[in-house]
């Protein structure tokens, strides 16, 4: 059953308002859930009022996406490139989480908006100012998206919250292990994910530095 549209809201219509409603239809439930009808819904007016700020669903998406990369850290390139990297890449998966529909839609936009502009831009100069080519910044840049990109969707895809809710979703499983075909499973489930303190989160910045690292040797001695 569609559920009733709210009362009218007696702050005024904007094109702002509009945007945040939408982000937090998508938060609540998926980038599916967010339709013309539905936005209306959440801000309690009629279709055609939203239509007075938005052309459509394509620049709504658009403007969500851009409110997104802005709030991800910018890095500065003329601070410490690793330094700036990895807390540009921290704050994009914290970003991520928060708004877990915008993983797939980052880099599909064809009409980026400033703030996605100032993001990309801030974080090829920091790569350049560390001294990486033109060539090596564009395999630095696109492997680590990818990584971040990656680790978040597969992070929202976690069937458990929190390292408080893993053995209570493992034990289950464990019971698929007991047949002594996936001994390589139960050795890593036993003896570290069911450990005390364990937390998938914990696995991103072992990889990040990794790539660092390895992105470090590339440079110019």
């Amino acid at each position: 059953m569609p559920r009733p549209a709210k009362a009218p809201d007696r702050t005024p219509l904007s094109r702002e308002r509009v945007l945040r409603s939408a982000i937090a239809i998508a938060d609540g439930g998926g980038i599916a859930a967010l339709t013309i009808r539905s936005l209306a819904e959440e801000l309690g007016v009629k279709p055609m009022s939203v239509y007075h700020h938005v052309a459509g669903k394509a620049e709504i998406l658009d403007n969500i996406v851009d409110l997104v990369f802005a709030e991800i850290d910018l890095p500065s390139p003329g601070g410490d490139w690793k330094v700036e990297i990895r807390r540009r890449a921290h704050s994009a998966r914290q970003v991520l989480r928060r708004h877990p529909w915008a993983i797939g839609l980052m880099e599909s936009r064809t009409s980026p908006g400033p703030a996605t502009l100032r993001h990309h831009d801030a974080n090829i100069g920091t790569l350049r100012a560390a001294g990486f080519s033109v060539a090596m910044t564009a395999h630095a840049y696109a492997l680590i998206d990818s990584y971040v990109y990656g680790f978040a969707l597969q992070e929202a895809a976690l069937p458990f919250e929190g390292p408080d809710t893993v053995a209570e979703v493992a034990a289950p499983m464990m019971q698929l292990f007991t047949t002594g075909q996936y001994p390589h499973l139960v050795e890593l489930t036993t003896e570290h994910v069911l450990q005390p303190g364990y937390d998938f989160g914990d696995e991103f910045e072992f990889g990040l530095t990794l790539i660092l690292d390895g992105l470090a040797s590339s440079l110019p001695s």
